[in-house]
């Protein structure tokens, strides 16, 4: 696994494992304890998915067997909207830690930049400073809206978790995320499985250079460019595959093909 540095000075890996839309709590149990057996310590959830519980409780088993400790893990969670005001962080951070079954979260997201989320990143903040929460920051946050966010808070984000594919690719998102020190993280790094990227002919083709599959070209592509990248899955070997991208890397001339792909707007 790689790791990138966070602004708190500690270290979060470079792919995690995702858990929207797995309402299903005995299925999300699983398979997150399938996620953390396969070798995925980081594990994305938000309050929004309503599975927080069954993630700390597959965090718990994985313990309890010997696969992992809570030393190596890197949980994610986020604040949803109807919470993004400062009282109602507050109650949240708390419900999530319960949810979670945790002493703390690795790090704390806003999901939407909507409501008072100056006032929810304050309680935030002050969680920050208590050690409940070892890092804080933000997700869909455009460029302009986290440059007056990272002009104002006393902590700046450590993170923007957005949309980046090989359809969507951000650029100015990453150059204003690099200008403030904040770690780019991809939700929908496999675009959902939108516009044929499984069987995208020019990825499966830089993909057989590789002996890997299209889908496996576009996680590593993201995390060249130096993206976290959380992609999800309910299947073993499809978990395996997402995670077997350490062993390869792209070349300038493969990075330039698949930067030729963006839809940006049309996506």
């Amino acid at each position: 696994m790689k790791y990138v540095n966070l602004n708190t000075g500690s270290e979060m890996p470079m792919e995690g494992f995702g858990v929207f839309q797995i309402p299903d709590a005995a299925q999300c149990e699983q398979v997150v304890y399938d996620a953390i057996k396969t070798g995925y310590r980081l594990l994305d959830t938000a309050a929004a998915y309503m599975n927080e519980e069954a993630v700390g409780k597959a965090i718990k088993r994985a313990i309890a067997d010997g696969l992992t400790t809570r030393k190596e893990l890197f949980i994610v969670t986020k604040l949803w909207v109807q919470d993004t005001n400062y009282e109602e962080a507050k109650k949240a951070i708390q419900t999530s830690l319960k949810k979670l079954d945790l002493d703390y979260i690795d790090l704390y997201l806003i999901h939407q930049p909507m409501k008072d989320y100056f006032g929810a990143y304050r309680a935030m903040e002050e969680a920050y400073k208590d050690g409940i929460l070892k890092a804080i920051g933000v997700a869909n946050f455009y460029p302009a809206i986290l440059a007056n966010l990272c002009e104002t808070v006393k902590v700046i984000p450590a993170v923007n978790q957005v949309e980046l594919h090989p359809f969507f690719q951000q650029e100015s998102a990453l150059n204003n995320m690099k200008d403030y020190g904040v770690v780019p993280m991809a939700w929908g790094p496999l675009a959902e499985g939108k516009h044929g990227l499984f069987t995208d002919p020019e990825l499966t083709a830089i993909g057989n250079k590789y002996g890997k599959t299209a889908a496996q070209i576009a996680l590593k592509w993201n995390m060249q460019r130096g993206v976290v990248i959380i992609p999800k899955s309910v299947h073993v070997e499809r978990m395996k595959q997402n995670i077997d991208i350490f062993d390869f890397t792209l070349s300038d001339e493969d990075m330039a093909v698949i930067a030729k792909k963006d839809l940006g707007d049309r996506k």
